[in-house]
């Protein structure tokens, strides 16, 4: 006759000193690793390890290997996602996603006109009256100024740091010698299966100079289609700085010193500001940098100048897109949803050269929506170079990582590697030294 007696009253219970190392183990974390919760269940202990958004696990373990008096806690943090996913590339015949949803908008929109019944219409807020947020103003410098050092910058690193262009596609790479990986789309591509055909490249390649119409009244009336050649265009993120206070000779724009008078839903007129003393200087105003020209850009000669240049190279990025983000969150910025075109202002302009998916069933005309921050400086994601300095195998794709390629150039320069960008490097991940211990990798 077989005993009853159970299993667990066969084994000894565990010690805390002798069961909870062998726990951490298990779980393959390091101490400052996502949030590990230990609870009890009808014979065995579940934790849950929690980070932040899409990271999470759950482990099932029998119960006699956690001791009871630290089955409560044990609670591990780390503010960065490891391994993240890069941002989704979507199809040409897809139309881009609306930062916030239209059922969401609709439902603030209705919460505001429910507030606002029975009450004053309140005053128009800078920038909608017409006035200058004083607040952004030296934002708007610091933007500017950051972004002539940026580019100034990048040119003297890329003398030292080679970085390759496909001469068929956009695609770039940050080293010696191109990737072997065969994602070409250009001309004759198929005759080259794919392949690239790897040169020297421009700055313009790195950070891509996004265009927009420069309006000298970011109030008037919208930029018809027949003007479409009469407006200057100049990079979008100079013409956000413009309107948020930069003066620039070449580009004059309309300043306000009165708030708009509104007479209808669309209409509105210039208040009189005959009896306002003259203006005063402005106090927000800052001494602007010039790009230098291709003579007077001089490459670092030791690596400790790189390493300085790239270090503020890599502060001068942070710094431009921290800025346009205060910016936008204050003046409106839209972009096509079907094509790249970017407009600085509270509407769309009325030009229709859009070329986009079923450009003609829509005239020509854009699909203005709310732009994000990667509309205005697109980060332009390239393949991360191993710390061991091999190059790409196209075998082990899926081992690498990718950064943005300003931040790529400031890291192969020597400059530290920030923390918001390690998800999308996998540095945490190690690469095979072969195809043969790649496939073992579950």
């Amino acid at each position: 006759m077989r005993s009853s007696t159970s299993a667990s009253a066969l084994l000894h219970p565990p010690t805390c000193s002798s069961r909870l190392p062998p726990l951490r183990i298990f779980v393959g974390l390091r101490w400052p690793a996502p949030r590990f919760l230990v609870r009890e269940r009808a014979g065995a202990v579940v934790g849950v390890i929690n980070g932040t958004t899409g990271c999470s696990l759950r482990l099932g373990v029998p119960a006699l290997t956690v001791c009871r008096s630290h089955q409560r806690a044990a609670v591990i943090r780390n503010e960065h996602v490891q391994n993240a996913d890069l941002p989704r590339k979507y199809s040409k015949r897809e139309k881009k996603p609306f930062p916030i949803p239209v059922l969401e908008l609709r439902r603030r929109a209705k919460e505001r006109m429910k507030a606002a019944q029975g009450k004053p219409k309140r005053p128009l807020p800078p920038p909608k009256n017409g006035m200058l947020v004083r607040r952004l103003i030296p934002v708007a410098y610091k933007v500017y100024n950051a972004r002539i050092l940026l580019i100034n910058n990048l040119r003297k690193l890329m003398k030292v740091v080679p970085v390759k262009g496909c001469k068929y596609c956009s695609e770039i790479h940050v080293g010696s010698v191109g990737h072997p990986f065969r994602t070409c789309r250009g001309m004759m591509s198929d005759q080259r299966r794919g392949e690239h055909d790897w040169g020297s490249t421009l700055v313009e390649a790195v950070f891509l100079p996004v265009e927009a119409y420069h309006i000298e009244d970011r109030l008037g009336k919208h930029i018809p289609h027949e003007q479409r050649f009469a407006v200057p265009r100049i990079p979008a993120l100079v013409e956000l700085c413009i309107q948020a206070g930069v003066d620039l000779p070449e580009y004059p724009t309309k300043r306000r010193r009165k708030p708009i008078i509104k007479i209808g839903k669309n209409e509105f007129v210039d208040a009189d500001e005959d009896d306002l003393p003259e203006p005063e200087p402005d106090k927000f105003k800052q001494t602007l940098l010039d790009e230098l020209h291709f003579d007077e850009i001089i490459a670092p000669s030791t690596p400790e100048e790189t390493a300085a240049l790239a270090e503020e190279t890599l502060e001068a990025w942070e710094t431009v897109r921290d800025g346009a983000l205060k910016l936008m969150k204050g003046y409106a910025v839209r972009v096509c949803g079907y094509c790249p075109e970017v407009h600085v202002g509270p509407t769309g302009h009325k030009a229709r050269n859009c070329g986009a998916f079923k450009h003609q069933q829509r005239n020509g005309q854009h699909g203005w929506q709310a732009a994000v921050l990667d509309d205005l400086i697109p980060p332009r994601y390239v393949w991360h170079m191993p710390e061991s300095g091999e190059e790409l195998q196209r075998e082990l794709k899926t081992f690498y990582g990718q950064a943005p390629a300003v931040v790529e150039i400031c890291i192969q320069g020597g400059a530290n590697v920030p923390e918001k960008y390690k998800g999308t490097m996998r540095l945490d991940i190690g690469i095979p030294s072969s195809l043969k211990e790649a496939e073992m990798v579950i």
